[in-house]
């Protein structure tokens, strides 16, 4: 337990093991929650986080400074919703768990929802982005739709707040990941 401002801080098995760990090693343990150079650099060179807060609000930061050219970068290794990732690097390992509810789509969402996704590239010319975790099928259907009727700035703002969501998940699935092989060292 550490103190600061007269209070006790837990401290997060997992942060402390990603605060130790080498550059290059955080850098790609971060890289799976967040696919941006520029972000997974900035958040590198925040550490140490010491909080859980801290490291919150580091990644979130970052996340809003990016250029959108940073973005397109993150996009890039998101798989489309409703299509399976296809390595099994950390990054498509989360990615299917977090779409575990387009994989349970019946045939006539799961058709449409491919065919949003196409009608989405074409316009917008990036992958749909949408924190999976949690939805249906047919709510990511929804929202797809919902959101072909974007202008691209609008859309832009829109993927901004869903990378937000998803990396912030991610942050937690690594803090998890790291405190279990800290558990099992």
């Amino acid at each position: 337990m550490e103190i600061a401002a007269g209070r006790a801080i837990r401290i997060d098995r997992g942060l402390a093991v990603l605060d130790a760990l080498d550059p290059e090693s955080a850098a790609g343990r971060l890289t799976a929650c967040c696919a941006s150079d520029s972000w997974v650099a900035a958040v590198v060179a925040a550490r140490p986080f010491r909080t859980v807060d801290r490291l919150y609000a580091v990644a979130a930061a970052q996340l809003s400074a990016l250029q959108w050219p940073d973005i397109l970068q993150a996009l890039a290794a998101h798989p489309r919703i409703g299509s399976p990732a296809t390595t099994e690097a950390l990054e498509a390992r989360w990615s299917r768990a977090e779409q575990a509810g387009a994989a349970d789509a019946d045939a006539t969402t799961a058709d449409a929802l491919v065919a949003a996704n196409v009608a989405y590239e074409e316009k917008f010319g990036f992958v749909f982005l949408i924190r999976a975790s949690g939805r249906s099928a047919q709510d990511m259907l929804a929202a797809a739709v919902t959101r072909l009727g974007h202008d691209e700035l609008t859309e832009r703002s829109v993927v901004r707040g869903e990378l937000a969501q998803i990396v912030r998940l991610r942050l937690d699935r690594l803090l998890d990941d790291l405190r279990q092989e800290a558990d099992a060292a």
